[in-house]
Formats: structure tokens, sequence, C-alpha cells
């Protein structure tokens, strides 16, 4: 591991905080000649060292502007921060100087990007880009960098790690520069671990091999990780709580049990019944969310989803609902998220819900805790459809299992 040097940002954080990084009401408006994006709209949770959040939704939904901004990458202008803040260690991050942000970003808290083909110089080695944080941070030699880039590029699973160091990123395969991107965030052994999609566009058994790696990192390590993602079978079994984001807005946010079983927005429904079924029999068409987000230049009145949601109301389009809490920890946008019957149409009620992993509520009900309780127990990576990290991951496939193996060379 290495050693942490004293920077501005250790030496200057005296007073005691409460949560390692806390996001509280974060608005961040890009300003365009078509008018103003709102892509981060009152976005609020904290992180605790050790703990998973997962950011899920569709694309556009502002998961990563939210990421950028607590990195300090959002250019600015055309972005802007419009309110709120974002606070590590009890310091805002949107008032620090940037040579104070600088000690922190790839140091305190570091991110996996969401393409590393991009995100890898392609002129430079892998060697050499793993193991710049350290000699930049840690103030490490040539010499000493490259040789903790390969014990980074071994920990990390790559095989003969002192001949792949040398290698430019073109010649590793999308599952190796993924983990040539987790290893290069994890170089200074940061304290929050960003994550945009990082198994996106990777195959079944690699996206496990990935996700099953960072829990170990996290294991032995204590590392806070934002687990950003559309798919909700990647933080089923790896998030202890999960933020639901549509159109730049929060809709819901709970432990990951919560989500899974004591769902109350429309568009989280909508999303866990785009779970694929893992029936062997009669074949049946996906349930997606009918329509298209909307623009985030020109939002439609009252609630953002409204257009889209087959339970909206003639209210829905005329209030917009705020945030409000309707169980322990459990937040939910929705204007009927407290209205028992209006509950009824939750997918853990739909007859084929069994099918999709999941455990029908209507045989036994749910527990004050947000687990379900009797014929309806299991765990959240049982309703994505998957029994490990492998299989929550499989499951989206409609594989399900456990899909670990796969070859060393990804």
């Amino acid at each position: 591991m290495a050693e942490r040097k004293n920077d501005g940002f250790a030496e200057a954080n005296i007073e005691p905080y409460e949560h390692l990084l806390e996001l509280d009401n974060l608005k961040v408006y890009f300003h365009t000649q078509d008018g103003v994006v709102k892509a981060v709209d009152g976005v609020s949770y904290t992180l605790n060292a050790g703990e998973t959040i997962g950011v899920v939704g569709e694309s556009g939904s502002g998961k990563s502007v939210t990421a950028m901004s607590i990195m300090g990458l959002v250019p600015m202008p055309p972005g802007r921060v419009h309110g709120g803040d974002v606070r590590f260690k009890g310091r805002s991050l949107l008032t620090m100087k940037e040579t104070d942000l600088r000690s922190i970003r790839g140091n305190h808290i570091a991110m996996i990007f969401q393409d590393p083909l991009s995100s890898l110089n392609p002129v430079y080695r892998i060697g050499k880009q793993v193991g710049e944080g350290l000699m930049i941070h840690k103030g490490y030699s040539k010499k000493q960098a490259l040789a903790r880039a390969v014990e980074l590029l071994d920990m990390v699973g790559i095989p003969n790690p002192a001949e792949r160091a040398r290698d430019y990123p073109h010649q590793f395969s999308g599952g190796m520069r993924q983990r040539a991107m987790i290893a290069m965030a994890l170089a200074c052994d940061p304290e929050v671990l960003i994550a945009d999609e990082p198994t996106t566009a990777l195959d079944v058994t690699i996206q496990a091999q990935i996700l099953e790696l960072m829990q170990g990192i996290q294991k032995e390590h204590g590392t806070a990780i934002i687990m950003i993602t559309h798919d909700l079978g990647v933080v089923a079994d790896m998030a202890d709580r999960i933020l639901v984001m549509y159109a730049g807005c929060p809709v819901e946010y709970g432990t990951t049990n919560q989500i899974f079983y004591e769902p109350t927005h429309p568009y989280t429904w909508g999303l866990m019944r785009s779970i694929p079924k893992r029936t062997f029999g009669d074949k049946k068409e996906l349930t997606p969310i009918q329509g298209n987000p909307p623009s985030l230049i020109d939002l439609p009145p009252g609630c953002s989803f409204s257009a889209r949601c087959p339970y909206a109301e003639p209210g829905c389009s005329a209030e917009k609902p705020v945030m409000q809490e309707v169980g322990p920890g459990h937040f939910s946008s929705c204007l009927f998220s407290s209205d028992a019957g209006f509950l009824q149409n939750s997918p853990l009620y739909d007859e084929d819900w069994e099918h999709r992993g999941g455990r029908a509520v209507r045989a036994a009900g749910s527990g004050s805790d947000g687990s379900v309780t009797g014929s309806a127990g299991g765990n959240a990576t049982d309703a994505a459809g998957g029994g490990s990290v492998a299989g929550a991951t499989g499951a989206t496939g409609a594989t399900g299992g456990n899909a670990t193996g796969g070859d060393s060379h990804d």
C-alpha cells in the first residue's frame, strides 16, 4: 500500500466530520445557445468508509455529471453550480482552490471512467500511465512508480504484468484496459472510488470478474465506492444503498432491500420490469419503459416522468413532486408514494415477478425493515435475477446463476 504523504488538504482538515463524502442538494446546469440544461438538479446523498452507493438511471439522467462534479471536472463555462454543495471530510470541494483540489483528485478521490480506450493516452505505455499519479502525489521516482505499477497490474489480474506494463492501450483487450484503469485509480489508495459504468461493453464473464475485483479491493482497503450504472442487476449484490435518477433529479433513494422489495416510484418499477425473465418455456417480449426521456432544456411541468408514466394522474403534470420520506431512510418523489392502493401497481405484485428471480409479495407481504418476510424471503440479488455478484450481472442477460470463470487474458 502506498504511503499517504501529508498534503495541503490533509493538514488543513482538522475539523471533525460526520460523513466521508456528502452531496447536499447539488445543482449543476449547462448554459448553452439553445438554453439551460439542468443536468443535475437537487442530488443529495452521503457516503462513509467501506460503503457502496449505486446510482442508477437511463442515459442522460445526470449520473456521470454528478460524478464529474465531485471530481471538479465539469468545464465551467458552460457548466455552472447553481446550488448545493459537495463536501469531502467536511470541506467543500466546490469552493476549494484548484491547487487543493488537485491534491484530492486521484489521491483521496479517484474515478474509473466509462470508456477506458478513450480515457487512456494512446501514445504512453500502460505502466507509465498507472504510475503517473504516484509521482505526482506520492513523490515516487520513475523507477519506483514503474515497480509499483507492475504490482498494481498484478493485483488487478493482468497476466505477465512486468511485460504488459510496457504495452500501449491498443495492445490490451477491453477487459484488460478496464483493469488497467482500475489499477490507475487505486494507485494512491483513494478513500473514495467512483466507478462510472465500469462494466459497460464487457461480456458477462468479464463483468463478473471486474465487480468481484472491486469488492475484494473494498474489503481489503475499506474503500467507499460510488457505482454508476443503468443496470439494476449490477448494484443488486454490491450496493448498500441505491439512488435512482431520472432527468437530472433523484426520484427514489433507500437501502438496496428497500429499492428492490419496497419500491414506490413508477420509474423504479419500470427499471425493475425491464429485467429479463428467467424462463425456459414460452418466451415473452421485454417490458420497456415507453417513450423517451425529456429534454433537459425544456422539461415538462410537474413530474418529469409523468409523460411516460402509465399511472399518471392530471395532478402529476401540475405539481412538481419533492423527495419525501416513505420509510426509515427511504425517500421517493412520487406524489402517490404513500398511497397503499397505488403501490399495488408495483412489479412485486406482477404474476410473472417470480420468473424474474424475485419473490411474490402477495404470499407474505413486506416486513417493516424493508426485507420481504416468509415465502417472500431472499435478498436484493434474488430480485435482480442472480445469486452472486456474477449472477447479478449475468441475470441481466437472462443467464442467471454463477457466471464466474473465463480466461485470464480477458
